[in-house]
């Protein structure tokens, strides 16, 4: 403590962390400058002028409700973590942060970008890597229940040479809601008690609000793909593109590339070419980018420009 308290004093300190908050702003503003390079925007404007006003305002709606609902877990890494960060700045730092880490990474969007806005506020780093923690523990318990169900119930029709045959999916289903099962009976068991492992705590909420992060988080995942079966103007079952919004996901995660780039567009015309034109699926996933990803990514870059410039003055 007696460290950072010496550092803070150091005349070449506010220099520093000038310096530091300039070169993180250069950063962000180059990784914009190449992520706006990689976008098909011909395709992207073609593929939204080619479907109806009405496709687009309800695929647009259920997108912003997405965001909302994510936003919503930042929420509960409030309530854990028991900072007084009001919860209408909690949210937009929530709204703010996530367009970064949907396009440019978790590292950027996720940690950097929250870090930043958090800090602003007064939040130490103990609160933020809770809060962090619990927003990404949320996002995936969801998940894994989801992607159990949609992997037993519904064998996508995989394209030559990703044949696997229906058990494997419904056994990698079955272990992934299994892994989700775990953490609400192991919630349950320690009754809100903190889970202490080689020498690290780990906060655990009560079982009944393992339940709402659940739900929460299988609803956001059940937001996202409503957006993309919409602008598929329904022609696929929902099931469907579900296991395809899911499988995507994972798929861009391991793939590390920004936004999943390209990775979404092969797994949905792989797996959805045969009961739709492929010409129409990358139409829809790429309206789905443009609301999901880029329109967002927009807002959230002037917001948080307009949030720097409010600071420095």
């Amino acid at each position: 403590m007696a460290f950072w308290q010496r550092l803070h004093r150091a005349p070449w300190w506010p220099w520093a962390v000038r310096i530091a908050s300039l070169a993180f702003l250069l950063v962000v503003a180059v990784l914009l400058y190449r992520q706006a390079h990689t976008v098909d925007w011909p395709g992207v404007w073609q593929a939204m002028r080619a479907l109806p006003p009405a496709v687009l305002l309800t695929a647009g709606g259920l997108a912003l409700a997405s965001h909302l609902t994510y936003g919503s877990y930042d929420l509960i890494g409030r309530h854990f973590s028991g900072h007084h960060i009001p919860v209408p700045t909690t949210l937009g730092i929530t709204l703010i942060s996530y367009p970064f880490t949907l396009n440019l990474g978790s590292l950027v969007g996720g940690v950097a970008v929250r870090y930043r806005l958090y800090t602003r506020h007064g939040l130490d780093k103990g609160q933020l890597g809770q809060v962090i923690g619990t927003s990404m523990l949320t996002n995936w318990v969801g998940y894994f229940v989801l992607a159990g169900a949609a992997f037993w119930l519904w064998t996508p029709g995989l394209p030559a040479g990703w044949q696997a045959g229906a058990m494997p999916l419904h056994l990698v289903g079955a272990a992934l809601a299994a892994v989700s099962a775990a953490y609400v009976l192991v919630c349950a068991w320690r009754g809100g008690r903190a889970l202490t492992l080689r020498g690290h705590c780990f906060p655990l909420p009560r079982g009944p609000f393992a339940l709402v992060q659940i739900a929460l988080s299988a609803a956001n995942w059940m937001l996202m793909s409503g957006a993309v079966w919409v602008l598929l103007q329904r022609q696929v079952p929902y099931p469907a593109v579900l296991a395809t919004v899911l499988f995507g996901a994972v798929a861009g995660l391991v793939s590390r590339v920004p936004a999943g780039l390209g990775v979404l567009e092969a797994v949905a015309v792989a797996l959805l070419a045969g009961s739709v034109a492929a010409d129409q699926v990358l139409a829809a996933v790429l309206a789905y980018r443009a609301l999901y990803y880029f329109t967002p990514l927009v807002l959230a870059s002037l917001a948080f420009g307009i949030v720097e410039l409010r600071h420095r003055r």
